[in-house]
């Protein structure tokens, strides 16, 4: 997942940044909102972690308003020392996600930036999967990546690929398989050799056998 962090304290910019990188986070951090509001024009961020008195046009609060008056609804948490009831209540009017007083710990942030991002992955990006392990599907582009690589999928892949997205957590049968994927012309030797196919290029145990009936796609 690729975060942005905006924090002009740069001792608590590198902590932040340094325990987030540890744990497998991508992250972008800068110290002024101008850079900030510049680099998520032209990156794709799955999160927001934003102080609010910076540097810069705007401040955190501002910033979130102008994204969100462009049209760009990022998750969003703000990492502040405004600890008033009247600063909260501007965070989510805003429309944070969430509202962090400094001090506080690395790990309670973790914590937070997790359940953030499990909360909004499927609302930010509709039309992007969030997947185990870093993996995302786009299924306006029908592409499939593992943080910034691009995986390669065959016209048959993408097809087995998105109707297991559009019934995951469903038992997907044989019938509905040979009938919107392979038109019922088809050996069923076939359709297992596609979907191991699939299936190596894609998390762990994501596509489950359902014994008897067909496949099942874990994704919470």
């Amino acid at each position: 997942m690729k975060l942005l962090l905006l924090e002009d304290e740069l001792l608590l910019k590198e902590s932040i940044e340094e325990f987030l990188l540890a744990k497998n986070y991508d992250v972008d951090s800068f110290e002024n909102s101008d850079d900030a509001y510049d680099a998520i024009f032209t990156t794709a961020y799955d999160l927001l972690l934003l102080d609010v008195n910076v540097p810069g046009e705007w401040d955190g609060f501002a910033l979130r308003k102008a994204l969100a008056d462009e049209g760009m609804d990022i998750p969003t948490i703000f990492v502040t020392s405004m600890s008033s009831a009247d600063a909260m209540l501007q965070g989510y009017a805003q429309g944070c996600c969430d509202y962090i007083k400094k001090p506080f710990d690395l790990i309670e942030l973790m914590l937070r930036v997790q359940q953030a991002l499990k909360t909004n992955c499927f609302k930010s990006k509709e039309h992007v999967i969030c997947l185990p392990e870093n993996y995302r599907y786009d299924l306006k582009s029908l592409t499939l990546s593992c943080d910034a690589e691009t995986i390669t999928l065959t016209k048959r892949e993408n097809d087995l690929l998105n109707l297991f997205i559009k019934h995951r957590n469903q038992v997907v049968n044989f019938e509905m398989l040979y009938d919107l994927i392979w038109d019922n012309d088809v050996d069923p030797a076939n359709v297992r050799v596609q979907i191991n196919k699939l299936r190596r290029k894609l998390p762990k145990d994501l596509i489950k056998n359902v014994y008897g009936l067909g496949y099942r796609f874990d994704c919470q």
